[in-house]
């Protein structure tokens, strides 16, 4: 974040404070995505076991 705001201290060109912050918020959202995966993967892919849904036919008679 000081590199930032040495930046635009000095008058750094536009493009070069925006790409600097461009990678400081694309490597915080992927340290935050990093940090949530391994939640978000047991809660798709966990041990959760998923009941097998038993169909069952009516009945008919022979008689019929």
């Amino acid at each position: 974040m000081e590199e930032i705001i040495d930046l635009i201290a000095t008058d750094s060109a536009a493009s070069e404070v925006t790409s600097k912050l461009k990678d400081v918020l694309f490597a915080k959202a992927a340290e935050r995505i990093e940090n949530q995966r391994p939640e978000i993967a047991n809660s798709v892919f966990g041990d959760n076991e998923v009941e097998d849904e038993v169909t069952t036919e009516p009945e008919t008679s022979e008689d019929e």
